[in-house]
């Protein structure tokens, strides 16, 4: 405890070697309010405005240090004291309101030190409120503490001048032990984390990932898009920022606020607690944090909603995630348009779009790699099968464990698997996408179903992309994600899925099919796509599969060549339609050209990769990454800025990319001659067009009908007096909205094909 003299204390709490030199002591604090507040006119409060604001009750160590700025009624200032350098913005006899909450203009009950206020604020009722920087129109009603320390990084991973490594603020993402830890910044994208944490080999990398947070690494100053930067001379490790709220911000009901430095537009009502954070928000994107809320050490994105009793300790939140109804996310980053509720998320790195809506879950030192929806109960992470806490679990786009799941670690899963629920006592490797994964207690088996969401549930299926596209609330889109279940990383993983199923199938004994599996392009005169529907022949086949789990309990492969026939034609509708939509979007359109520079572009060295990589939702060539590492390894890239240059670079590229990757697809499929491309004629191609249309007919069948079997299910009446009760209340699988929506598809889809046709 210290004693200091009321009079002279402000902003002196700030130790004189970390001044910046050659500046006097207000430089940092005048920057930041010139930022937050523009050009003040300030001026010294005049003795007959001092008389009228000590008959208001108010008080001050030192009225020289209270300036204002014109025009300023001291009528609107009531019992409230003021300490070390105080200066208000323009003040009065008006009402400020948000939605039903309407004060008056001025300061009441409060006490201020050392803060700079802008035009029209209202702050009333607040214990305390010291070193802040307010921006104009804003509302600050009955916040107990309301303080920043001359030591603050406002969440970001940094330690300031004359501290000690242990305080930095380490976020152990992934894995528990902390070997993938990172650090948090303002800035912070899940692909940036992805970088850091998964190329832990690359020591390299790594440390100057560090440097380059530590040392560029700029702080948020006024809650809007205004930037310190290194060139302006303030380097983030100086001590003695102020916390910043911006315009139009309202802070009401609230315990304790430290350190913590707020955008504009945002609503905060009755938290508990907020400290060290950067809260993003803007007139676009504003972002609320309701009743009951504690978060400590974190950064919170744009347009985010935390309410309800959520906790988050070292995190960082993406842009318009919702985290409520007591949420724990702990050591945790979470990516855009995700929605965590009732649930408990520890040591994870999560890319955009990710759902967690039920109590009892948890998910645990994992890595999900986006568009994941986890149920009830679903236990993803499980230790308890390790004398160690460093095992790790790692899942593709799509992944959704079902109810009651429990996994351990260590296990990797491909994308869109959906397992079944049930306890599953050992470690998994699903390499095959699109799976349905099964535990058979009865038989003492593990069953893999390949292709399951293409052979029986393509409404879940084609609504998780519609949805991940349709639901993207954010409004400055830092980064591309790709949506589309089809995309080179999903296709990918077919083909060497393709590849460990028919090996199964020879060791099996087991020939790949017969005519009634061939895939449709092979067939001749069939009036309709899937005539033979996959055929039902292998309803009952199974083959043994190995090295998918880690026991010595049989492992099968249920229905494999019916998967083999989904997959395949899986590839041929990805590399079709991707290269349709690449020839209708080229502007002088000519078949023969585009052709031709897609095959030159494949004979290229870069574009043999055939690796893609899921960097925190965007799916770029593998080739992209290795050399941004390799130029942030020598030097080349200094900061996070050129970075994220560096992924819009890889977007700009993603169209392109992907189409060469759609074609070689088509090559691999369709079965490559010797000479040429089999789809390289026109002919060919618009035979392969027309079959497509087919299939994408078939497929807003198929949505038609998986989501039917949910209405024709005899079960579903037994509450209803009758059928027409039960259409009433739940309607009919025509009715859905996401049915009539594939419908749409289908149709544009088909006009599309014809446009491009015509071009022909």
């Amino acid at each position: 405890m210290e004693l200091l003299n009321s009079e002279t204390y402000g902003y002196g709490f700030v130790p004189t070697p970390y001044l910046p030199e050659g500046n006097d002591e207000y430089w940092i604090r005048n920057l930041q309010a010139a930022a937050v507040l523009g050009e003040m006119p300030w001026r010294n409060v005049r003795a007959d405005e001092i008389a009228i604001l000590e008959q208001n009750g108010c008080r001050a160590g030192n009225w020289n240090d209270v300036l204002v700025v014109d025009p300023f009624d001291p009528a609107m200032v009531r019992n409230s004291a003021f300490y070390g350098l105080v200066r208000l913005g323009r003040t009065e006899n008006k009402l400020l309101k948000h939605h039903d909450f309407c004060v008056p203009v001025g300061i009441r009950n409060s006490t201020i030190i050392s803060c700079d206020i802008g035009d029209y604020v209202s702050i009333q009722d607040c214990s305390l409120v010291s070193h802040y920087i307010i921006g104009k129109n804003c509302i600050c009603s009955r916040i107990d503490e309301l303080v920043t320390t001359n030591h603050t990084k406002f969440g970001n991973g940094i330690v300031k001048e004359g501290e000690d490594e242990d305080v930095r603020i380490w976020i152990d993402v992934m894995n528990e032990a902390g070997g993938r830890s990172i650090l948090p910044f303002v800035d912070m994208i899940p692909a940036d984390a992805f970088l850091w944490a998964a190329w832990r080999d690359d020591t390299a990398l790594v440390e100057k990932l560090r440097e380059i947070t530590q040392e560029t690494q700029a702080l948020l100053c006024c809650g809007g898009n205004n930037k310190y930067s290194p060139e302006a001379g303030v380097q983030s490790r100086q001590r003695g920022f102020y916390g910043t709220i911006g315009r139009r911000t309202l802070i009401k009901s609230c315990r304790i606020i430290k350190d913590t430095m707020v955008g504009e537009s945002a609503y905060i009502k009755g938290v508990n607690k907020l400290k060290n954070l950067t809260i993003l928000s803007c007139e676009d994107e504003a972002t609320q944090i309701g009743e009951g809320v504690e978060l400590v050490n974190g950064i919170v994105g744009y347009g985010c909603h935390v309410f309800y009793g959520a906790k988050a300790v070292r995190f960082v939140l993406g842009r318009h995630c919702s985290l409520k109804y007591g949420a724990r996310l702990i050591h945790s980053v979470l990516g855009d348009n995700s929605t965590v509720s009732c649930c408990e998320i520890l040591n994870n790195l999560v890319f955009p779009v990710h759902e967690q809506h039920h109590n009892n879950s948890f998910l645990i030192a994992s890595l999900i790699e986006g568009t994941c929806n986890m149920a009830a109960a679903a236990t993803v992470g499980s230790n308890h099968n390790s004398r160690a806490n460093d095992g790790e679990i790692r899942a593709g786009r799509g992944f959704w464990p079902g109810l009651s799941v429990t996994l351990k670690h260590s296990s990797r899963f491909a994308s869109f698997c959906l397992i079944a629920k049930g306890d599953f006592p050992y470690e998994l490797n699903i390499p095959l996408p699109f799976s349905l994964v099964i535990n058979n207690v009865h038989a003492n088996r593990l069953e893999v179903m390949p292709a399951y969401f293409w052979l029986y549930n393509l409404f879940a299926l084609e609504r998780n992309s519609w949805k991940t596209k349709n639901r993207d609330r954010r409004f400055r889109k830092e980064q591309y994600i790709e949506t589309e279940y089809m995309a080179p990383d999903t296709a990918g993983e077919i083909i060497k899925a393709l590849e460990l199923i028919q090996e199964w199938m020879s060791s099996a004994g087991m020939n790949e099919g017969t005519a009634d599996f061939e895939s449709d392009y092979e067939r001749e005169g069939k009036d309709e796509y899937h005539e033979y529907d996959y055929s039902t022949k292998d309803e009952d086949e199974t083959i043994p599969a190995f090295g998918l789990e880690r026991h010595t309990r049989p492992v099968v492969i249920l229905k494999p060549r019916k998967a083999m026939a989904a997959y395949k034609d899986m590839l041929f509708y990805y590399g079709m339609k991707t290269t349709i939509c690449y020839l209708e979007n080229q502007a002088d359109f000519s078949f023969e050209h585009s052709i031709s520079q897609i095959n030159e572009d494949l004979n290229s060295s870069e574009n043999k990769v055939k690796d893609w990589i899921n960097m925190g939702g965007q799916i770029v060539p593998a080739f992209f990454v290795d050399a941004l590492r390799k130029d942030i390894r020598e030097g080349n890239i200094k900061n996070w800025k050129s970075i994220h240059a560096r992924y819009d670079e890889m977007a700009a590229a993603y169209e392109k990319e992907k189409a060469c990757h759609a074609w070689k697809t088509l090559s691999f499929i369709c079965g490559k001659s010797d000479s040429a491309h089999p789809l390289e004629k026109p002919e060919a191609f618009k035979a392969a067009m027309e079959k497509t249309v087919k299939i994408s007919d078939w497929i807003r069948k198929q949505v038609y009908v998986s989501r039917a079997k949910d209405f024709h299910n005899p079960f579903r009446i037994i509450t209803y007096r009758n059928k027409a009760e039960m259409d009433n209340v739940v309607g009919t699988a025509k009715d859905s909205s996401f049915v009539k929506q594939a419908e749409k598809n289908h149709r544009r889809f088909t006009e599309k094909v014809e446009s491009l046709m015509g071009k022909f």
